[in-house]
C-alpha cells in the first residue's frame, strides 16, 4: 500500500462541486482522474455501470458518504479522490438498494491491486464512523486542510 502522501494529492480533492446527481459527480470526479493520467478513459464508465449494480452511498452518522470504484484493470497508478459537495445528491445505499442516502462527501477510488481495495476499505470505515471527523471535512473548503486530516489517519 502506498503512503498516503502518494495515494492522497491536493488536486485532486475538489471543494464546493455543484452537480445535480451522482452520475455527474462520478463523472466530473472520474474525469479529472484520467485527465492527470492515472486511469484509462474505461474507467468513467465502468465507475458509473459498476454504481448501478454495486451501490456504494453510506448512511454514515453526520455526514452521507459514497466511495465509487471499478476494478483494476481501468487503472494506471492508485490514487483517491475526494469531493465535497455544494449540496447533498441522491446515492443508492450499499447493501440496500431499494433506499437512498443525501451524501456530501464522495472517496472515489482508483486502486491497482484488488487486495488494496479491501485494504482501503478498512482504513476509510474506521475514518466514516467518526462523525465528527466527517462533520469537520465536510466543512473545509480548503484541499491541504482536507489532506492533512487524512493523511494522518490513512
Amino acid at each position: 500500500m502506498k503512503q498516503s502522501s502518494e495515494f492522497l494529492r491536493e488536486e485532486l480533492i475538489f471543494t464546493n462541486i455543484k452537480v445535480k446527481n451522482k452520475d455527474e459527480a462520478i463523472r466530473k470526479m472520474a474525469e479529472s482522474l484520467y485527465k492527470k493520467g492515472f486511469v484509462k478513459e474505461s474507467y468513467i464508465n465502468a465507475v458509473l455501470e459498476r454504481e448501478k449494480i454495486f451501490p456504494t452511498g453510506l448512511p454514515t452518522e453526520g455526514v452521507g458518504v459514497a466511495i465509487p470504484h471499478t476494478d483494476a484493470i481501468h487503472v494506471n497508478r492508485g490514487i483517491m479522490s475526494i469531493g465535497i459537495l455544494q449540496n447533498p445528491i441522491s446515492f443508492k445505499i450499499m447493501g440496500n438498494p431499494e433506499n437512498n442516502v443525501d451524501v456530501s462527501i464522495i472517496f472515489m477510488m482508483a486502486l491497482e491491486e484488488p487486495e488494496s481495495q479491501i485494504e482501503m476499505l478498512q482504513k476509510l470505515m474506521k475514518l466514516l464512523q467518526d462523525k465528527d471527523l466527517l462533520l469537520k471535512v465536510k466543512q473545509l473548503q480548503n484541499p491541504k486542510e482536507i489532506k492533512k486530516v487524512f493523511s494522518d489517519l490513512l
